[in-house]
């Protein structure tokens, strides 16, 4: 069985730097090997939110591999649909690090692309990804307003192009999350959470756990993260799915993890709150984009914090295009209704601006 190493604390350069040289990762790779890193880069929220990898898992990672003889590393992401990648990395300072380093950053978004056979359906994944020899995977453990919970597997989402990405909402996420993981299946995971938000993927609400992890099966990891997030498989079903195609085991024993020190100022995951369930009970969602039902559950979130009256019913999602729609729609999808708010996405600021106007 694959080894999980956990560490506390506070510095995620350090803890990095710690996890690696714990786990002996030098010796995993082959010599001469290209080396890629994937964060979580989704938006342009600064870490501190609960949104995206601390730089300092960045650089620690760098840094370790540096030492260890390794030159062929660069990092490889894209951010969400309607996301802009170079804001975001530089407003997560990844700029900064990669000068430091003299390490490369890729934009996804422009990379070339190839069409694997996967265990659903043909899909098309950036060749940097698929063509690195050991490939990195650096997530947030942290939940999501339509899977519950966001780790390694669903973090190899951002090795796709834009197109590809719409199509996996249209999919229904779960499936094909599940078979990107089996074709796409890192050498190494190794996660930020310290400060990961519980409730919603783009951050706001962060949760201080002070804690990272290493592994090298994305699915024990996953299983893992989600046990500490006091979810259940059912909530989660990518994973047990992903197991299915061959991605790796959900098994976790005893002797499996490796507490590397001790919990100091590291709180205990609070149980799953359900908000995101409350927020939505009025929502029809069909296939909508991560980056839009964000979006949405964001003003929802903001409206009830104002005290604001919003619809009792609200429409979202790519099936809706074309469609007539008599409800409150979100998104340029949702078009073919007198009422909607524009935008692909539309921020939070204009969701809520129209919530207010029905107060």
């Amino acid at each position: 069985m694959a080894i999980i190493y956990e560490i506390y604390g506070t510095d995620a350069h350090s803890m990095t730097f710690s996890l690696m040289q714990a786990a002996q990762v030098s010796k995993m790779i082959p010599p001469c090997a290209s080396i890629a890193l994937k964060p979580n880069l989704v938006l342009s929220g600064t870490p501190d939110t609960g949104a995206t990898t601390h730089s300092g898992v960045l650089s620690g990672c760098i840094e370790y591999l540096q030492k260890e003889g390794f030159t062929r590393i660069s990092v490889i992401e894209s951010s969400w649909i309607g996301g802009n990648t170079e804001r975001t990395m530089k407003a997560c300072g990844y700029d900064k690090v990669c000068a430091k380093y003299g390490v490369p950053f890729y934009d996804l978004k422009k990379d070339q692309t190839r069409t694997v056979q996967t265990a659903l359906r043909p899909m098309e994944i950036t060749c940097r990804a698929l063509d690195a020899d050991f490939l990195i995977d650096l997530p947030v453990l942290k939940g999501h307003c339509q899977t519950a919970m966001t780790c390694a597997l669903k973090n190899l989402k951002g090795c796709l192009p834009d197109r590809e990405k719409r199509r996996f909402h249209s999919d229904g996420l779960i499936e094909p999350i599940a078979a990107l993981g089996a074709v796409l299946r890192p050498a190494l995971v190794i996660v930020d959470s310290i400060c990961g938000d519980l409730n919603f993927e783009e951050g706001g609400n962060p949760i201080q756990t002070n804690r990272m992890l290493l592994g090298t099966d994305p699915v024990q990891i996953d299983a893992y993260g989600c046990r500490l997030m006091g979810l259940r498989f059912e909530d989660v079903p990518y994973i047990q799915l992903a197991e299915t195609w061959g991605a790796g085991s959900t098994r976790i024993q005893a002797d499996d993890v490796i507490i590397m020190n001790e919990p100091t100022d590291g709180a205990e995951y609070p149980a799953a709150s359900g908000l995101v369930k409350r927020l939505t009970r009025g929502v029809q969602a069909e296939s909508a984009c991560s980056a839009c039902y964000a979006a949405l559950v964001r003003a929802l979130y903001l409206a009830q914090q104002e005290g604001l009256r919003v619809p009792d019913r609200i429409v979202i999602g790519q099936k809706w295009r074309g469609k007539h729609i008599s409800e409150l729609g979100i998104g340029n999808c949702c078009s073919g209704g007198a009422d909607y708010v524009k935008g692909c996405p539309p921020t939070p600021d204009a969701i809520l601006a129209r919530f207010r106007e029905c107060t």
